[in-house]
């Protein structure tokens, strides 16, 4: 994940979030064809299940996809699997709290994100520990309507006040692309287009007025 503070271009860039669960044989290849149809800064590797075995067989596989496409490729949570697999860093779900511990495991070149939900003095102490980027979300409210979500004021206050970049995620719509254009650095991208048959084509109607 570049440092967008002085040369990042005038749009956000987009960041892909893998789907909790998917199939090895057909997964690779969707992934290969999202990252052939649009420039993507990062893919973050994000399955549900705690098997080792299986997160490390998703990790080379998609590890294989995105460098060969230099893009980079950062694991949730398994920071220690982040060496092992060849991969360039980790995104951490707990706010601020462990960002120092893992900085210093992974040394000063890895990608260490930090997801710091819909507070921003965690996004402030994530940054101050070391975090490369923090991640915002939810930015729409759920089908129940239910939870808290982060408002615009934040991304709009972070923008001016913070220099670490900051991600956009969670339930993203077109209309909230466009509202947060020019307030994040990055949209985190991942459920929005996964659960249809076409990626690629969900994808460029989320971000279309980026284009």
């Amino acid at each position: 994940m570049a440092d967008t503070s002085e040369t990042a271009p005038e749009q956000p860039q987009l960041y892909l979030i893998t789907p909790p669960e998917f199939d090895l044989l057909d997964f690779p290849g969707q992934l290969a064809r999202v990252l052939d149809a649009r420039a993507i800064a990062c893919v973050r590797l994000a399955l549900a299940t705690r098997d080792e075995d299986r997160i490390g067989r998703a990790a080379d596989a998609c590890r294989e996809v995105a460098h060969a496409r230099d893009v980079p490729l950062v694991i949730d949570s398994h920071w220690m699997m982040v060496e092992r697999h060849g991969l360039d860093g980790v995104h951490l779900g707990d706010g601020a709290r462990s960002v120092r511990k893992i900085r210093a495991e992974l040394g000063a070149d890895a990608v260490v994100g930090a997801f710091c939900g819909v507070s921003r003095h965690d996004g402030m102490s994530a940054g101050e520990a070391g975090a490369d980027y923090i991640a915002f979300g939810p930015v729409t409210e759920g089908l129940t309507g239910s939870g808290e979500v982060v408002s615009l004021d934040t991304f709009a206050w972070w923008s001016e006040v913070i220099e670490v970049p900051v991600v956009a995620e969670g339930r993203l719509t077109p209309d909230m692309v466009a509202a947060l254009a020019d307030k994040t650095d990055f949209f985190g991208i991942g459920d929005e287009i996964w659960t249809g048959d076409d990626p690629v084509a969900a994808l460029n109607a989320l971000v279309a007025v980026l284009d």
